[in-house]
């Protein structure tokens, strides 16, 4: 056991041996952030005396699973594997999706034990979500002694230890990749703009990235009253979060969710907000250079919007009455003719009674076109690659969820017996979806331990018209031609001001 501990700047880890790797689970990077840190921004964890165990994972973030309360306050850690010997092997940090609103490192789809097989010394981490995360309320008089972006603080005291640290466990904090899928490729974008995290690592991938999804402090107001309303409080109420038990105000975020599309049509749920972590929006920095040092390999989902766009408690607009109105809050009446022209043109149907139109909408306005906007800022200074995935399993063919959101995760882990990912592929041909999971999962490694996915097979991002990868049935390499798309919707912006 002996040659497990590791010495790390907070003092000694003993790790275990588990299926051909070596396991550091649930290490406290922070302070947990209760008692009179709760809504305070992270801080470095304190050291400890003698030998920290890291045989299990610490707690996920307070949030709802399936309406029940799940998680702790106390979830400031972070999870290491990596291969039985080697040094200097790259590293992979891996930040969990979930809208900034649920989800958790230790997911078993999240694991990593294909990444450690091949080499690479895979990390995760835990961090505040929601109310106690990704909640802004410093702009009210009784929020002023809260801070803003407490989730983000946690990304970045993360990557400032594991860049103190990680060499200690056989990798090289010179060879680090970021990754994250929907909320966790948000934060990736984030991340690159982040000055705090400049040089703590190298490459980046975000995967069905929302980029736009951050606001300023005025802005994210339109949340937090819904908020306030939801829990049946005044702004005046506000201070009463100092002491509310952790899992109350799940009230009002719930109520977040189901109303917020109702008042401001296309707006995001709580995300983080311009301040002194975040200086400027993600893309105008990247456009600026900020990020020239890190390659990026992007990519969206065909069908993003299936999983949002609903008859009911809607993730984004589902009528056109809604995106008009939506477009006339921000003055674009005319980019709204152009818009509802662009994907009516395309002969539509519907998916589960929900109209197509709809569905590539929120897919193009959340993913997308944003998506497309990164790549173009980050080609004049690194190298860029895109990707689409495009398969319809029969499983997503008979519930209309097509090549959805999220579909491509099991893909990426090289995990097809997790969860949803049984049940997706259950009726397909079983060398179909090996064939589709090793070119994901192979293009992902290749990236991590060489800085390029697949030669000369996937070339660089090179404009909106440029060769993509595309991971289907048959995956291949295919000029997609989006420049019309991209000049629809143009430099129209949302819920930024």
């Amino acid at each position: 056991m002996e040659k497990y501990i590791v010495e790390t700047t907070n003092g000694k880890v003993q790790g275990h041996e588990r299926d051909g790797m070596v396991e550091y689970m649930g290490i406290p990077y922070a302070q947990p952030p209760v008692g009179e840190l709760r809504l305070k921004r992270a801080r470095p964890a304190a050291l400890w005396e003698g030998v920290f165990d890291a045989g299990k994972y610490g707690a996920p973030s307070v949030q709802l699973e399936n309406d029940q309360q799940i998680g702790d306050e106390d979830c400031l850690t972070l999870n290491i594997r990596r291969p039985l010997g080697g040094e200097k092997l790259p590293v992979l940090v891996y930040i969990h999706g979930g809208g900034y609103n649920t989800g958790m490192a230790s997911d078993p789809l999240y694991e990593g034990a294909s990444f450690v097989s091949h080499g690479i010394v895979y990390i995760s981490i835990q961090y505040r979500l929601n109310v106690w995360g990704f909640y802004d309320f410093t702009s009210y008089p009784g929020g002023k002694e809260f801070d803003s972006n407490c989730g983000i603080s946690d990304h970045i005291l993360a990557m400032k230890w594991i860049h103190e640290n990680v060499k200690a466990f056989g990798g090289n904090p010179e060879q680090v990749t970021i990754a994250g899928e929907s909320a966790g490729g948000t934060s990736v974008i984030t991340m690159m703009s982040i000055p705090a995290l400049k040089g703590t690592f190298q490459q980046a991938i975000a995967s069905s990235s929302l980029p736009n999804a951050l606001f300023s402090h005025e802005m994210s107001r339109e949340n937090i009253d819904l908020f306030l309303e939801g829990m049946g409080w005044t702004q005046e109420d506000l201070p009463k979060l100092r002491t509310v038990d952790a899992f109350e105000v799940q009230k009002g975020n719930t109520y977040v969710a189901e109303k917020h599309q109702y008042k401001n049509p296309g707006i995001f749920l709580p995300s983080p907000v311009i301040d002194d972590l975040i200086p400027e929006r993600p893309l105008d920095a990247i456009r600026k250079g900020c990020a020239k040092d890190i390659k990026l390999m992007i990519g969206t989902n065909m069908h993003e919007g299936t999983m949002f766009v609903r008859f009911e408690n809607t993730n984004f607009p589902s009528s056109w009455a809604m995106i008009e109105e939506m477009f006339e809050k921000h003055g674009y009446q005319e980019g709204f003719q152009a818009i509802k022209e662009y994907y009516q043109g395309r002969n539509l149907d519907t998916i589960n009674g929900i109209e197509e139109a709809f569905i590539h909408f929120a897919t193009d306005y959340a993913f997308q076109v944003p998506a497309l906007k990164v790549a173009e800022a980050q080609k004049a200074f690194n190298d860029v690659w895109i990707y689409r995935y495009e398969y319809i399993s029969e499983f997503a063919k008979k519930t209309g969820m097509l090549a959805a959101h999220a579909m491509d995760l099991p893909c990426a882990f090289n995990e097809p017996e997790f969860g949803f990912a049984k049940e997706l592929f259950q009726d397909d041909p079983k060398e179909v979806v090996e064939k589709l999971i090793n070119e994901i999962h192979m293009s992902w490694v290749r990236f991590i331990k060489t800085g390029a996915p697949n030669g000369s097979e996937w070339p660089r991002y090179t404009g909106y018209n440029s060769l993509v990868r595309i991971f289907d049935k048959e995956t291949r390499t295919e000029q997609l031609y989006r420049n019309e798309l991209m000049k629809v919707w143009g430099d129209m912006r949302f819920y930024e001001k």
